[in-house]
């Protein structure tokens, strides 16, 4: 990526985040909003984290996932929050090249990986409640550290294709990202050359890297679904779905933004709308992720309560 940045130093050396609101009083109220936000995505993703770790009977392939999933959404935050607060409350809110090829990289890399990590956490489920008996050998330790490598190796080689065919294009002025943070759509407006491969390129890896993962969450549901309806107990079937809808309303307040932006024509593009989709895939998501994914569950809280030394039982 160092080539990258020699390449293209002579037309652009850093570029300006327009972010949200020009109004003062409307940054400062952002400003606030976003950095509670963002303290408790922290905390909630933080805790989730530690209590895993803490309380050995959470030590299994389910909460293991769920570990390094909190682990990506607090750097998923990180890699963009910290960016848009400082930006609302300076004046200048100017960010390097190279700190742009950066952001964007890292930014993807945790993306990507959250689209993958979805697809592997269903299908865990997906054995767990349909194949149970066979569950310690199908998801055995060895195996969930293979797809995790899996993951990251997926992730980092997307991120990779993504970064370099977008910042490979000459950007000759104006400089104005209208966006938050170097996101490729909001980037690839600003250049002078044809992007024309560039969109087809982001149609394809949108593909591979969002609807096939979709499309295996949504395989792993219906089956699971299906085992669910054969539950004799109203109560456990009742049970079952709540937790099942929960997990597939994330997932859809996941994809559903990721997807309309990335899997679009660029002639589609509007800054507006992109800001708001981009807010629900990276900012949103990960703060609902503890409360649906973790601190709902029976297992977590009783971990909670060990923890603080008290003697009750979850309910």
């Amino acid at each position: 990526m160092q080539s990258l940045g020699k390449k293209n130093h002579s037309s652009v050396s850093e570029f300006i985040l327009l972010g949200f609101s020009s109004e003062p009083q409307v940054r400062m109220a952002l400003f606030t909003f976003f950095l509670v936000l963002y303290l408790i995505t922290l905390l909630g993703n933080g805790l989730i984290i530690s209590l895993i770790y803490l309380d050995s009977h959470l030590h299994t392939p389910m909460y293991f996932f769920l570990s390094i999933l909190s682990l990506v959404d607090m750097s998923y935050v990180t890699t963009t929050v910290p960016q848009m607060l400082v930006n609302m409350v300076c004046p200048r809110r100017t960010i390097s090249w190279e700190a742009c090829v950066a952001q964007m990289f890292i930014f993807l890399v945790l993306g990507i990986a959250e689209c993958v990590l979805y697809a592997i956490m269903a299908y865990d489920r997906y054995v767990a409640i349909c194949f149970p008996l066979h569950y310690t050998l199908l998801m055995s330790r060895p195996i969930c550290i293979k797809m995790v490598t899996a993951c990251w190796s997926i992730s980092i080689a997307g991120a990779l294709i993504y970064t370099v065919f977008t910042m490979r294009l000459p950007y000759c002025g104006p400089h104005k990202i209208n966006h938050f943070f170097c996101e490729v759509p909001a980037v690839l407006k600003l250049t002078c050359a044809d992007t024309s491969l560039n969109d087809r390129l982001n149609f394809i890896l949108g593909f591979i890297l969002l609807l096939v993962p979709l499309s295996l969450i949504l395989a792993s549901y219906v089956r699971i679904f299906a085992s669910i309806l054969r539950i004799r107990s109203s109560q456990g079937r009742l049970k079952s779905f709540s937790t099942c809808a929960s997990h597939v309303t994330v997932v859809t307040m996941f994809y559903g933004p990721a997807m309309a932006m990335y899997m679009r024509p660029s002639s589609w593009y509007d800054p507006e709308r992109d800001k708001k989709l981009a807010l629900f895939y990276n900012v949103v998501s990960a703060f609902f992720n503890p409360i649906i994914y973790s601190l709902r569950n029976k297992d977590v809280k009783g971990a909670f309560l060990k923890v603080l030394g008290g003697r009750g039982t979850a309910q």
